[in-house]
């Protein structure tokens, strides 16, 4: 984005963002939204998740001769797991990245549990960070018309 400075408008107006457009202008509505593509990511993501989380049993159950597996703990992990394998299928609802941020809260203090759980809930926190980077790249990009299926096929020609 540029900024635009114009010495005739006052102080506080006179640094605003223009925001920059395509070569092709701004584009039209694409035939295949790329959001209904990062739901698949998303999907993707909290599967693979929960595959991991469901794994830390293992580790509590072998770690110090068993003395973590505990019925609160193995139940923590085991709804942990099991909500992230529910969330999957939910995707497409609004709102719904949300509460896949919100599945990572009770990993992240997970580290009473043992601090593996912790470790799965920073490192796929990080990955849902780059996930969110990446949407608002591609919000950005489509507002501005960067996006080439804004320009080609697109669901407003008529032959399509």
């Amino acid at each position: 984005m540029s900024l635009m400075a114009d010495q005739n408008t006052p102080r506080r107006a006179r640094f605003r963002r223009e925001p920059e457009m395509g070569p092709l202008g701004p584009g039209k509505t694409p035939v295949k939204d790329p959001m209904e593509g990062l739901t698949g990511v998303l999907a993707g993501t909290l599967i693979m998740e929960a595959i991991t989380i469901l794994l830390i049993l293992t580790v509590i159950l072998k770690v110090e001769e068993g003395a973590l597996w505990t019925t609160f703990n193995w139940v923590y992990v085991t709804v942990i797991g099991v909500a992230h394998i529910i969330a999957a299928f939910f995707q497409k609802r609004p709102g719904m990245l949300w509460v896949d941020l919100a599945l990572q809260v009770p990993l992240i203090f997970g580290f009473f549990i043992h601090w593996s759980v912790t470790v799965v809930g920073i490192t796929f926190g990080i990955v849902w960070f780059f996930i969110i980077k990446l949407r608002s790249e591609m919000l950005q990009r489509m507002r501005a018309g960067y996006l080439v299926t804004q320009h080609l096929g697109t669901a407003e020609d008529p032959e399509r």
